[in-house]
């Protein structure tokens, strides 16, 4: 059952990789790209997989990016540019919302992955002979394969985890300074005020002396 999952995976690939052009990209680069176009970012899990109809439900339990209140969201995918999750579990998603807010979407040409399987897709275990033919791979050497791509994409997602969180620390750091500023502008223009109040207050007094010894 795991070879064939596997071997669908590999052709699902194969498919994407010709209907939907993905630029190369380092980790890094990927994600600052996936912070800036996403309308909202988040780590939560898969909790519903309808394959026919292509959609997906994901219960939210950090949220990096996106003003979004409700604890679950749901993905609907369209085309072969639009990621496919193959199975429940953990899972990191860069999405955009449909006109109405109610969907997003979630491209494949993201770093969206799930604990299992890393961003894009992996690398094709296929090697030829001289004249072309595909070797044939035993079924260690698969499962051997499916072990290593398991590894890749566990690292990748406890890395992109944390850069997440920095950055997202990094925009609460940037609020909070905001606000700091805010307030001390506020305190500013308040004292200001004051003072020419007072100033007037005083001037006004003087006048009043000034005018009952005058008379």
């Amino acid at each position: 059952m795991k070879i064939r999952f596997f071997v669908f995976i590999i052709l699902f690939g194969i498919s994407n990789c010709f209907a939907c052009k993905c630029y190369e990209y380092t980790l890094d680069e990927n994600i600052k790209i996936g912070l800036k176009k996403a309308d909202i970012i988040f780590y939560g899990e898969l909790i519903k997989l309808d394959t026919i109809n292509n959609s997906y439900s994901f219960r939210i339990f950090e949220l990096f990016k996106g003003n979004y209140k409700s604890k679950t969201i749901t993905s609907h995918s369209e085309s072969n540019c639009d990621f496919y999750f193959n199975e429940k579990g953990l899972c990191i998603v860069y999405g955009n919302f449909n006109k109405d807010k109610t969907l997003i979407n979630v491209s494949a040409c993201s770093p969206s992955q799930s604990q299992n399987f890393g961003p894009g897709f992996p690398p094709i275990p296929f090697e030829f002979d001289s004249k072309g033919k595909i070797i044939s791979k035993n079924k260690t050497e698969l499962n051997l394969f499916n072990l290593e791509n398991k590894n890749k994409s566990l690292q990748s997602f406890i890395y992109q985890l944390e850069k997440l969180r920095q950055y997202k620390q990094n925009q609460n750091t940037i609020s909070e300074n905001n606000k700091s500023d805010f307030y001390q502008k506020i305190l500013i223009v308040s004292l200001i005020v004051n003072a020419i109040l007072f100033l007037g207050f005083i001037i006004t007094i003087q006048k009043k002396k000034y005018s009952s010894l005058k008379s």
